[in-house]
């Protein structure tokens, strides 16, 4: 039971009280700017300019020499990485690398996976997704020879902004061969039962794969425990590596004897890569999965923030992100509830995310004031005001300062001060 107070003297104690609010030193916040957009583009920090630099300064002293320098380990920086980020979700070191982006991820697991027969063709998703998943499922059920409007089962939402597992479970039906979903909805925060819907899939002898996008660094998870078979996320949210930084996957080790769907040359074993066989000999690890030439400037700022997320652990993340976010619906609820805004997110620790969903009919036009106002929230339609108090970097005083701000907006109607004409990037 966490017990609230809405002053700023009790924001303030909170910060105080907070175990890791030192590393918010470790991140370049701007001063008097509130930044609650973590959850699209994570902030950058010190830690991850200096991976950057580092890897800049050995290209220009090595030169080609960078790829055998330190007995090789940016030619394989990929394990180095993989390693880190096994940790974040529960599972081995080998079942983890980094390649690509989210999308063409997504390819490699379908395209590895997706062997549709007769009686089992069809791939069930759900229709709270993020699009870019639905895009790359539909294109591959079509380079099967399948028609999406047949091949692809929608599981619906009955609201707009949750999906019920059951509901998922359901729809388990003995045609799907296999699964796509997210672990957390962009729009509303909700935290799917990954195990329970693994595990019923897998019963039902379906191979199942997750989208972990908007949990991955929020959200701690146990791969071990429940041995999903593939998943996917990016590493510029939470994860803070940066505009567009490459991507992460994973595969679970009982297939490594599989095929790669899309293969590469940067997936051959190590052994036999610079002999140049026209044969492919696929590593037998999630490296394997790999394609081209691993672009090293892309990938060292993700070392340089996984050292941080190392050094604090998983459990004192999420137990700070439940918190913040608690403590921001806690004030939404006593103060600007009254002004038309509700909360688009679960309220249970177990449910939730780690951005909060606050719904009102102006969202578009409150963002625009927000940003006047030197505060960096997120919209998506059709009504959303995504808000993440990000554990690293955002303070109790941040949250408290943010609701006061939206309380002035909706007081003096501010927001009627904006256009609703949409902008490239919204």
């Amino acid at each position: 039971m966490r017990n609230f107070e809405s002053s700023l003297e009790f924001a303030k104690k909170k910060d105080l009280e907070d175990p890791i609010k030192h590393i918010r030193e470790r991140f370049c916040v701007k001063e008097n700017e509130i930044y609650m957009d973590g959850n699209s583009l994570g902030l950058c920090s010190k830690d991850a300019k200096e991976a950057l630099y580092h890897i800049v300064d050995m290209w220009e002293k090595h030169g080609i020499g960078i790829w055998d320098v330190e007995d090789s380990r940016y030619f394989m920086y990929q394990n180095v990485l993989g390693e880190k980020l096994a940790e974040l979700i529960g599972a081995e070191a080998n079942e983890v690398t980094v390649m690509t982006n989210t999308t063409i991820n997504i390819h490699q697991g379908i395209s590895t996976f997706y062997q549709p027969t007769p009686e089992r063709y069809k791939i069930l998703v759900d229709d709270l997704n993020f699009p870019t998943d639905r895009y790359a499922v539909d294109s591959q059920v079509r380079l099967k020879g399948y028609d999406p409007a047949d091949a692809v089962k929608v599981i619906s939402s009955s609201d707009g902004r949750y999906l019920s597992e059951d509901d998922i479970i359901e729809g388990m039906t003995e045609d799907v061969v296999l699964i796509l979903l997210p672990s957390v909805f962009y729009r509303s925060a909700q935290l799917l039962d990954m195990e329970r819907i693994t595990n019923e899939a897998h019963a039902r002898g379906i191979i199942i794969g997750w989208d972990l996008c908007h949990s991955i660094g929020a959200v701690p998870h146990d791969f071990k425990s429940f041995n999903p078979d593939f998943a996917v996320w990016c590493n510029y949210k939470y994860l803070s590596a940066g505009p567009g930084a490459i991507a992460g996957f994973y595969i679970n080790k009982k297939h490594f004897q599989k095929e790669p769907g899309l293969a590469g040359w940067h997936g051959n074993k190590n052994e036999t890569q610079f002999q140049l066989r026209q044969q492919f000999d696929h590593e037998l690890n999630a490296h394997g999965w790999q394609t081209g030439t691993q672009p090293l400037l892309s990938m060292a700022p993700l070392e340089g923030v996984l050292n941080i997320y190392h050094e604090v652990g998983m459990e004192k993340i999420r137990a700070k992100s439940l918190d913040i976010t608690a403590y921001l619906m806690y004030l939404i609820d006593n103060r600007l509830a009254k002004y038309g805004f509700t909360i688009g997110n679960p309220s249970e620790d177990h449910k939730r995310g780690g951005h909060v969903s606050l719904e009102h009919d102006e969202a578009y036009r409150i963002c625009k004031a927000l940003k006047s106002h030197k505060v960096i929230p997120d919209f998506r339609e059709p009504n959303v005001i995504r808000l993440a108090p990000v554990a690293l970097y955002v303070s109790y005083e941040d949250v408290y300062k943010l609701v006061e701000i939206l309380e002035d907006i909706a007081v003096h109607r501010e927001y009627e001060n904006y256009k609703t004409e949409r902008t490239l990037v919204v």
